[in-house]
Formats: C-alpha cells, sequence, structure tokens
C-alpha cells in the first residue's frame, strides 16, 4: 500500500479524531486516522467512570462509551481509519513507514498530525527498588483489565501518586471490589485540586504526603510495600498489588527518531502557536504537546489544530524560520514553544501554556526583546495549568522569554 492522504493522523483518541473531524469539515478531502489500536478512543476506552463528552457532545459518558462515540463521529464523517498500524518512523516531507498484519508499508500525506497522546512512567523509569512480583502496574494496565477483561490484578493494592488519575484509579478500584491499604504522594502536598483531594479520605482510605515508596516485597506476587513517611520512619504495608499512577510523560518515541527531536521540559514536540512544528509539514496537539490534561481539554486542542492545518492546506506552508520562547526554571515547559510572524488567520493556540517543576512563590513574567509586558507573582504549583495570553507584538518579535524570580 502507499496511499497518498491530505492530511494523516498519527494517534486515535480525543485531539486525533477531534482534528480529523474539523479537517472534514472544513472541506479537506482526503483525510486518514492511523493507529495502533484495535478501535478508536485512545486511553478514554480503558476508563470504567464518567464523565466524558459533556462539551464535546453535549451529554456525559463513561470512558468506553466516549470512545466509541468518537469512533462513530470520525465514521460520520468520512474519515478513512486504519487502526491495527503502528507507524515506526517519520519522513521529511511526510512519508511515514507504517507495519500492520499485512507488513511493512509507506503512507503519506501534504500535511501530518502528530496526537499520539501521552503515557504514564513505568516501574523501571522512575527508580524503586525491591523484588519483582506480579502485581506492579499503571493505571493503563488496571484500567485495562477491567474494562475488557473484566478482571482486577489484586484487591488491597497500595495506590502510589495523587494526580486527577490517581483518583481514577482509585475510583476504579472501588468499583471493582478493590480496596486500597493506602495513597502515597511523594510531594509534601497533593497534586490533584480539590475536591478531588478530599476523596481517598472520604472513602476510608489512608493519604499520606510527603511519603516515598522504597521497597517492594514478593516472590511471585506482591506480598507488602515499603513507605518512608514524611517525618523519616519506615512503614511496611502489607498489600497485594502496587499501582503506579500518574507521571506522565509525552508518547514521543516517533519524534525522538526523526529530525525534529523534542522540546526542553515538555518531552513533546516544540510547535507554534498554529499547532506546526520546526518541519512545516508536521503539527501536533493533544497530550503528546505536555502530559497531561483531560480528554475534553485534548479535543478542543485537537479541533483547533484541525482548523489550523486546513487553513494551512489552502494557503500554503510557511517556511519562515520561527524565534523559540525561552524560559527560567523552575519553570517546566512552555507550549507552543515556537512563534512564527506569517501565521494564520486564526491560530490554534491564543494562550502561552507553561507548568511548573515544583512549588515555588515568587514573580512570573514575560519579556519581549527584553522588555517585561506581562507579570504575576503568586504561590505556583507543580503540574497544575498556567495560562499566559500571547500578545500580538510576540510574533514580530526577536527575542521571547519568561523569567521568574523567587521570594526568599
Amino acid at each position: 500500500m502507499n496511499t497518498v492522504a491530505d492530511v494523516i493522523i498519527v494517534g486515535g483518541g480525543p485531539a486525533g479524531v477531534a482534528a480529523a473531524v474539523e479537517l472534514r469539515r472544513r472541506g479537506v478531502k482526503h483525510v486518514t486516522i492511523v493507529d495502533r489500536e484495535p478501535h478508536l478512543g485512545g486511553a478514554t476506552r480503558h476508563c470504567s467512570h464518567s464523565p466524558f463528552g459533556m462539551r464535546e457532545f453535549g451529554r456525559v459518558y463513561f470512558g468506553a462509551a466516549y470512545g466509541r462515540r468518537l469512533e462513530r463521529s470520525a465514521a460520520a464523517a468520512g474519515v478513512e481509519v486504519l487502526t491495527g498500524h503502528s507507524v515506526v518512523s517519520l519522513g521529511a516531507q511526510g512519508s511515514l513507514t507504517v507495519t500492520s498484519p499485512r507488513g511493512i508499508e509507506t503512507i503519506s500525506a501534504k500535511r501530518v498530525v502528530i496526537a499520539t497522546g501521552a503515557r504514564e512512567t513505568p516501574r523501571s523509569a522512575r527508580f524503586i527498588s525491591g523484588d519483582r512480583p506480579v502485581g506492579v502496574v499503571t493505571t493503563g494496565t488496571l484500567q485495562s483489565y477491567a474494562a475488557f477483561h473484566g478482571l482486577m490484578p489484586f484487591r488491597r493494592p497500595l495506590i502510589v501518586g495523587s494526580e486527577l488519575v490517581s483518583h481514577s484509579a482509585l475510583l476504579t478500584c472501588l468499583a471493582h471490589g478493590a480496596r486500597p491499604v493506602a495513597m502515597v504522594e511523594p510531594n509534601p502536598y497533593a497534586l490533584a485540586r480539590a475536591p478531588f483531594t478530599w476523596f481517598p479520605r472520604l472513602a476510608g482510605i489512608p493519604f499520606h504526603c510527603g511519603a516515598e515508596l522504597i521497597d517492594i516485597v514478593g516472590q511471585n506476587r506482591v506480598e507488602a510495600a515499603t513507605i518512608r513517611l514524611e517525618n523519616g520512619s519506615v512503614q511496611t504495608l502489607a498489600c497485594d498489588g502496587v499501582l503506579l499512577t500518574g507521571c506522565f510523560t509525552p508518547e514521543s518515541a516517533l519524534l525522538l527518531r526523526s529530525l525534529s527531536g523534542v522540546a526542553p521540559g515538555s518531552a513533546g514536540p516544540a510547535i507554534d502557536q498554529d499547532g506546526r512544528m520546526q518541519n512545516p509539514a508536521y503539527f501536533a496537539g493533544g497530550n503528546v504537546l505536555r502530559a497531561v490534561e483531560t480528554a475534553g481539554w485534548s479535543f478542543r486542542e485537537g479541533r483547533r489544530v484541525g482548523a489550523a492545518v486546513a487553513e494551512d492546506l489552502a494557503r500554503g506552508t510557511a517556511g519562515e524560520a520561527p524565534v523559540a520562547v525561552g524560559f527560567d526554571g523552575p519553570v517546566k515547559l512552555v507550549v507552543p514553544g515556537l512563534l512564527r510572524r506569517n501565521r494564520l488567520a486564526t491560530p490554534a493556540f491564543h494562550d502561552f501554556q507553561l507548568r511548573f517543576e515544583r512549588r515555588v512563590r515568587g514573580c512570573l513574567s514575560l519579556e519581549l526583546n527584553e522588555r517585561k509586558v506581562w507579570s504575576r507573582t503568586g504561590l505556583w504549583l507543580p503540574e497544575r495549568r498556567i495560562l499566559v495570553p500571547i500578545p500580538p507584538t510576540a510574533f514580530t518579535a526577536e527575542s521571547v522569554n519568561f523569567r521568574f524570580t523567587e521570594e526568599s
């Protein structure tokens, strides 16, 4: 097969489907979604809880039903869907090498949108010591077991993490007859916002902030986990599983093997205000840009990127070199991290999205050509979305930088 499309979208989650449907709505004829899974929907298909879809479709769905709704939307829009296909390399001119049950193939398009989403960090990347028994899983694995196979890998797990997905994992456990022994968060504060942080204690689950998992014990299955509490004391909890949640990272392995690479801090592709990457034939949207936002946020972002790609096809590629957006630590990332002068009429991103690495108080400011144009002082928390409007003058600036002055 040597498919030639107007636009190929890599990834069939909320962002990818929204981009594809918007492209078709705007008259782009041949739009193809490529996804390695057997069905569209991305990670939402694994979620056996709600709410999903209220802003996108005007009603509340459970995760699996939301995934099916995305699949129906793509079909109704006339999007070509290639499931069970994995993209293994990106060519310079929109040519993709794909593997499928038929073997290795090449497909190409005038534009390519990367919407591969994000994944949780596994045990191997968290440097957790101890035995290697069965029962150490991520949220995605847990929800896949529960949603697709009706199985629970444990009954008394320890949950590590306090992000929004951690509470989703707790809800999945309770809904399927498992009762966690505790939830632990290495930071001295919960990462999710209230009222989600109230949920563990309301459910009678001990919740320890400033607690670190230091050892896992078990020969065949998990038998216990050792944690170090904020006061320095060590506890060993009897449990039959360890559930590692959060610590998301963009699914950007394709980019690491391409000429584009990834942006500092985000570990995702560097894009401009239209979602365009350094290579102007490639765009990106959704959680591959920065981990991690909700399905609804990714859907809306994907739709805006789809609109930008449609306009770009109609008017031609911007060949101008972009200006990189700089930032000081402890700012972790800025999206978009590039700005181009010859922007589209309706940019995909009207705001800079920032994240901090750690909890810190101080003044965040935006400088254009070394002149301060925006600032705000406050307490900044890690993994919380911060939006700063992109001023029109930023597109003609020779330097764009976020500065931070920490209060002593």
